[in-house]
């Protein structure tokens, strides 16, 4: 089966995980210790023009409900990624991760393997994403290995024959969101059980519960471990303090993903009141309401950078930036200056220039008051340790020994 890659001008992460078949029953259940899923950062080094126009792109998609959520992936210039292995005995394939899916394919670039675990389904899969790509093929059932600590025995799983949303450099997607996301991507029309869902009704995990960690990237990351994904729990050696907890928000649509209500200030100037939006590792940026995005840009000075799309300041006025205050659930967390800036080291990644000082707070296209008015990217998520609790609806938030680092 022939796979289309055509290259397109839009980036960033995709996500799409087609998973599982497998009915969470009550049962009872052992308490099991976490188990981790080591994540490595690809770094394009061909460059990216239109990261922000991509993020804009997928958020736009996301508050409009159109098709999948997933954006094409080629030439993203930052992504997370996973070996994971499918079949028995396993191939692996690396994938993309995401918070802001739950559906899951391969195929893009390594053709898929059959093994004495394959089972055909009969259903079709299709995801269509913004910008006009999309990916369609066959859903199986297979055995999944995420870690020797983590196999999913009959994971649903779709296998592309044609698809155009990655850049040849990518097997296919592994998406953590909420199940409610794989609604119609089968074409029997039925919900498809998340990853999460089947590790914890097969009893691998003890609850539902997902902790991230990424760490800042910098230009030599390409080949090393900077993320990890700890499945039934959260790994403590990450985080400084306590873990706080907030629900995930009622307001549409971000109800319908990873959503909190949060306000922001950029020093004590407010700039966004309390409202929702959402948390995505899919998004490279921290993105935020048309109205927002003004007073920040009128209160650092920044102009426009037509080379990359970002917002760019002087050294002189990067000296003088101030910290941003996100407010979740009573509980204020600090983004520092340098954590307000692209990686210096990765600038040529973005089409800018080497000693440029680049803002990554952008615009989401759209003002405040839709119900999704804002998207705490891997920006925000490199400095602060997340929790996705699916079990009690909710989201948790740490700071890290990058919170404050001075790595950008």
């Amino acid at each position: 089966m022939a796979v289309s890659r055509s290259l397109s001008s839009l980036i960033l992460l995709a996500l799409a995980f087609l998973s599982l078949s497998v009915s969470a029953s009550p049962r009872s259940r052992t308490p099991s210790s976490t188990a981790p899923l080591k994540l490595a950062i690809i770094i394009n080094s061909a460059g990216i023009k239109n990261v922000v126009a991509a993020d804009q792109a997928r958020a736009q998609a996301l508050l409009q409900g159109s098709g999948s959520p997933s954006i094409d992936v080629t030439n993203s210039g930052m992504m997370y990624t996973a070996k994971v292995g499918v079949g028995s005995p396993p191939a692996y394939y690396t994938l993309l991760v995401d918070t802001g899916s739950s559906d899951s394919w391969i195929g893009a670039s390594k053709p898929y393997v059959k093994t004495k675990t394959s089972q055909d389904t009969g259903n079709a899969f299709h995801i269509a994403y913004g910008g006009g790509t999309s990916t369609s093929g066959e859903e199986y059932l297979d055995t999944v290995t995420l870690s020797p600590d983590l196999v999913i025995e009959k994971q649903s799983i779709g296998v592309a024959v044609q698809t155009n949303a990655s850049g040849g450099y990518l097997d296919g997607i592994l998406g953590v969101g909420p199940v409610d996301l794989t609604k119609h991507t089968v074409s029997d029309g039925k919900e498809v059980p998340t990853v999460m869902d089947n590790l914890y009704a097969q009893r691998t995990i003890s609850s539902e519960v997902l902790g991230v960690f990424f760490s800042p990237a910098s230009a030599g990351d390409a080949v090393d471990a900077r993320g990890e994904f700890t499945f039934g729990g959260y790994d403590a050696s990450k985080i400084i303090g306590d873990i706080s907890y907030v629900p995930i928000t009622s307001t549409s649509p971000a109800s319908n993903y990873w959503g909190v209500d949060q306000s922001i200030s950029y020093g004590t100037t407010s700039i966004l009141s309390k409202t929702a939006g959402i948390v995505d590792t899919g998004t490279t940026f921290l993105l935020i309401a048309t109205d927002a995005f003004n007073r920040y840009k009128s209160e650092t000075g920044a102009s426009h950078d037509a080379a990359t799309g970002l917002l760019k300041i002087s050294l002189e006025q990067y000296k003088e930036l101030s910290s941003l205050y996100f407010t979740i659930g009573g509980v204020t967390y600090e983004l520092t200056p340098n954590a307000q800036i692209w990686p210096r080291l990765l600038n040529i990644v973005i089409g800018g220039t080497p000693d440029g000082i680049y803002l990554i707070v952008n615009d989401i296209g759209s003002n405040s008051g839709s119900g999704f008015d804002f998207v705490n990217g891997y920006c925000f998520l490199e400095r602060f340790y997340s929790v996705y609790d699916t079990t009690n609806s909710r989201i948790g938030f740490a700071e890290t020994a990058y919170t404050k680092a001075m790595s950008n």
